[in-house]
């Protein structure tokens, strides 16, 4: 696994490893591809001492994909539901409890992420504070999530709160150069993952993607002065795409752009509250069911 950036949080954690009293719990905040998962299963797998792949010691807790999808039929219900699209359920963590309280293996101690952690449902954050504040043996849990203002505050009071900044373009151009990717194409990738290294490591690893970015961002251009009504078949057709969060991101992109050439204060503030609105929107499709077409309408709204 490679690591770009996050110097003082690596040196936090190796310290923190070294310690003669760890803490029992960590939450890593930032946004989302910055890099939070690899460095939690990189301090896990040097704690535990081996490929976690192979590590009967290491649990991993993600959320599950629903069996059942509700559909909303109106704007207003679209906008208030908040049902979870995807969920880490309480089932999930009382298996985890139960595989926490059991002794080691392989190591000297367990290792748990959950990954998404915003995504477990009251009942399961209420079981794993349980956890947290009777631990069982001896334990690191690192818990993963890009909201932290989802989870309980006596969950996020309980755990040391690890933060997560964007890595300078610098570091991220160095990785690039050193993987022998050309100036140009190092320039574009850097420029796209706006300091989140997990967005310049996709694209190394899938070059077509840096044109499928560029040809949403010219959609998007496009459908800009078009009337509502094209606006709104655009955003039907974009509902079905299973990558809609990365098509929103691609806005944000576009928009933060946007927002740096602004010369007036109206374009300003308008430039704001699209980003704003598009933001929202990756909040609702990210954690509840919401009916992505009626998302995707008020939002070309905005434009």
């Amino acid at each position: 696994m490679k690591i770009i950036g996050h110097k003082k949080q690596r040196e936090f954690l190796e310290k923190m490893a070294n310690s003669e009293s760890p803490p029992h719990a960590l939450l890593f905040t930032g946004q989302e591809s910055i890099g939070k998962k690899t460095i939690a299963l990189d301090i896990i797998s040097s704690l535990l001492g081996g490929n976690l792949s192979r590590q009967p010691d290491f649990f991993y807790v993600k959320p599950e994909e629903p069996k059942i999808k509700f559909a909303t039929t109106s704007k207003k219900s679209a906008i208030k539901s908040v049902s979870q699209k995807r969920q880490i359920k309480i089932n999930q963590i009382r298996e985890l409890n139960w595989r926490l309280s059991l002794k080691p293996v392989a190591a000297s101690l367990s290792g748990a992420v959950i990954d998404q952690a915003h995504l477990m449902t009251r009942a399961a954050q209420n079981c794993f504070l349980k956890t947290l504040e009777e631990p069982k043996g001896k334990n690191l849990l690192i818990l993963i999530t890009e909201h932290p203002s989802f989870l309980l505050s006596t969950i996020t009071s309980r755990c040391e709160n690890v933060k997560f900044y964007p890595v300078k373009n610098e570091e991220i151009s160095d990785y690039l150069r050193a993987q022998k990717v050309s100036e140009q194409t190092t320039n574009e990738i850097t420029e796209a993952s706006l300091g989140r290294p997990g967005i310049a490591i996709n694209a190394l690893q899938n070059p077509e993607g840096l044109g499928a970015r560029k040809k949403r961002e010219e959609e998007l251009v496009k459908i800009l002065d078009q009337p509502l009504s094209l606006r709104f078949r655009y955003a039907q057709g974009l509902s079905k795409q299973k990558d809609l969060k990365e098509t929103l991101n691609i806005w944000l992109f576009y928009f933060r752009k946007r927002l740096l050439s602004c010369r007036d204060h109206e374009s300003l503030l308008k430039t704001k509250k699209i980003l704003n609105a598009i933001q929202e929107t990756i909040l609702l499709i990210s954690t509840t069911n919401i009916n992505s077409r009626l998302a995707l309408e008020i939002l070309t709204m905005e434009f």
